[in-house]
C-alpha cells in the first residue's frame, strides 16, 4: 500500500502521516515514511531523539553517494541506478517504521535530468513499486517528489487542507496535477475543523475531490510527538477513521 500525503504548508501533513504510520504499525505492518518537506520535522512528530536526528542527511545531500551511483562526469549518469540498500542503509527506524529524509529536488513534477533527482526517483521508485507493506510520503507543498513514473506506483493521494479558500485553492491544484500525473485515487481530509460552518466550506470548495473526512482542532498534540494512539475520540478518532477507509478503499 502506497500512500502520498500533500498539501498547502501548515495544514498538518507531518502530523497526520506520523498518526496514520502509527496506526498500521499497531496493526503489524512495516511502514516506510518518505519525509519529502523541506521543514523535514518527521521525525520529531514520531518521536525520534534530536541527537539521532541531527546528524541524519537528506539524500540529496550525499553528493559522494550520489556521484557513486549515478555518475555525472562530462555530463553523463545512469537514469536507474541502483539503491536497494539505501532503504535499509540510510534510515532511522523506530518501531516497525523506517524513516528517509529526500531533500529538495530541483525542479517541480518533471522527470527532471540531473543526478541528484535521478537518485532521488530511484528511490522513490525502489519503494513505491518495489516493496511491500506500507510507504508514506509527506510531501512538500505540492507534489514534486511525484513523476509519471514514481506515480504509477501510488494507490492514493491524500490532499489535506484547512478550511480556508487558499487552502482550498491549493488542494484543488494539488489534485489537478496528480490526475495529469495518472493518480487515480484522490482524497481530501479536512483537518483543524472547529464547527460545522468550517466543515461546509471545505465540502463546499471541495468540487470534484472526494472528500475522505474531517479531523477536529486539538492543540492538545502539537509540538508533541505520536509515538501511540490513543484510545479516544477527537484527534486520534477521527484520524482512525480516516485509517480505515484507506484500508478499504486500497483493498478495492
Amino acid at each position: 500500500m502506497k500512500i502520498a500525503i500533500s498539501g498547502k504548508g501548515g495544514v498538518g501533513k507531518t502530523s497526520i502521516s506520523a498518526a496514520l504510520a502509527r496506526l498500521f504499525e499497531k496493526d503489524g505492518f512495516n511502514v516506510y515514511m518518505l519525509d519529502a518537506d523541506p521543514d523535514a520535522n518527521l521525525g520529531l512528530a514520531l518521536g525520534l531523539e534530536e541527537e539521532s536526528l541531527s546528524g541524519f542527511k537528506a539524500l540529496v545531500e550525499m553528493k559522494e553517494l550520489i556521484k557513486e551511483r549515478v555518475g555525472g562526469e562530462g555530463g553523463l549518469f545512469t537514469l536507474n541506478p541502483k539503491v536497494d540498500d539505501i532503504i535499509e542503509g540510510f534510515s532511522l527506524r523506530t518501531g516497525r517504521i523506517r524513516l528517509l529524509k529526500m531533500g529538495n529536488v530541483k525542479k517541480a513534477a518533471t522527470a527532471c535530468y540531473c543526478p541528484e533527482n535521478s537518485f532521488l526517483n530511484a528511490v522513490v521508485r525502489a519503494l513505491v513499486l518495489e516493496k511491500e507493506d506500507v510507504v508514506i510520503m509527506d510531501m512538500s507543498a505540492g507534489i514534486e517528489h511525484l513523476t509519471r513514473g514514481t506515480a504509477q506506483g501510488v494507490d492514493l493521494m491524500l490532499i489535506l487542507s484547512e478550511p480556508t479558500i487558499a487552502s482550498m485553492r491549493t488542494a484543488r491544484i494539488s489534485a489537478s496535477l496528480a490526475r495529469d500525473l495518472g493518480l487515480r485515487r484522490i482524497y481530501l481530509v479536512g483537518n483543524k475543523v472547529r464547527d460545522e460552518r468550517e466543515r461546509a466550506l471545505i465540502e463546499k470548495e471541495a468540487g470534484e475531490i472526494e472528500v475522505l473526512g474531517f479531523i477536529p482542532y486539538d492543540d492538545s498534540i502539537f509540538g508533541s510527538p505520536l509515538t501511540s494512539p490513543k484510545e479516544d475520540g477527537g484527534f486520534w478518532g477521527a484520524v482512525r477513521g480516516i485509517y480505515e477507509r484507506i484500508r478499504g478503499i486500497c483493498k478495492s
